[in-house]
């Protein structure tokens, strides 16, 4: 990732890095691959001209009859859930959610008497105990669940059963949560640096800072409506539908490298500026 935010962690050992080989790699390529605009922009912001493919990844659809059996980690709590699904780490803003989610149950208790904050993820450098003390000392530890990792089926029916997806992240890629998220018609909240803008322009996705005040104003705005997060989530998985298919990349990536390899004309996902 070639983000300010990204090479700032760590900064010394990337500037060595390209300093020594990296730019180098970087300049020699045919063409470079962005995965958001913003990325596009980072590469340019890095000095190099190269043409850059933006093409996303993508997402598998899961059939609108798919039925998974409601995860046994929620147990028999009927309360609406609203899940991250990540690694814990201090970039995902899991900190700031917590004191949201704390802020949102003095500011609209009745609404968020009606919702759990599930927090799935592997723990990333120790971060997971200070999020579970952080939790038990907000007074959320029973409307806050931390599963650890969930992958395959287990994943999938989490998904199934969320209400709502939020992402308060300092910085991403393209964060394939998100598109999962969307996939299972899930309205989102995240904010800008998900790098995602065409989520905010379809309505499929509500934007948050990193706030927690902020956060939590936003969620006792919309929690309160199924009817609205029901559409936000709708227009999500529309949006999935046609821009981040599988066939869609693939066909994107098909004809950068038809381009590249045979000459062909170059595709419209390829900047050359």
């Amino acid at each position: 990732m070639l983000d300010p935010w990204a090479l700032r962690n760590s900064a010394w050992k990337k500037k060595l890095a390209l300093a020594f080989y990296e730019r180098r790699n970087l300049e020699g390529a045919a063409c470079l691959h962005a995965l958001t605009a913003s990325e596009a922009a980072s590469i340019r912001a890095l000095g190099l001209s190269n043409p850059v493919a933006l093409i996303p990844n993508g997402v598998d659809l899961p059939p609108p009859d798919a039925s998974w059996p409601r995860p046994a980690v929620l147990g028999d709590d009927d309360r609406a859930v609203m899940l991250f699904l990540g690694r814990l780490h201090p970039k995902k803003g899991l900190r700031e959610t917590l004191l949201a989610w704390a802020r949102l149950k003095h500011r609209a208790p009745a609404t968020a008497a009606r919702w759990r904050l599930v927090l799935a993820g592997w723990d990333d450098g120790g971060h997971a105990s200070g999020l579970t003390a952080l939790a038990a000392d907000l007074g959320l530890a029973d409307d806050v669940l931390f599963p650890g990792p969930l992958f395959g089926d287990e994943k999938a029916a989490m998904l199934a059963h969320a209400q709502a997806f939020i992402l308060a992240s300092y910085s991403e890629g393209l964060p394939m949560a998100v598109l999962e998220a969307w996939a299972n018609w899930l309205p989102v909240f995240m904010t800008a640096a998900c790098n995602l803008p065409e989520g905010f322009a379809a309505g499929a996705a509500v934007e948050i800072t990193t706030d927690p005040d902020d956060i939590a104003e936003v969620l006792a705005t919309h929690l309160g409506s199924p009817t609205d997060l029901a559409i936000v989530g709708s227009r999500g998985r529309e949006l999935v539908e046609t821009r981040f298919t599988w066939d869609r990349v693939a066909d994107d990536l098909l004809a950068v490298y038809g381009w590249l390899v045979r000459g062909t004309n170059m595709p419209a996902c390829v900047a050359t500026a």
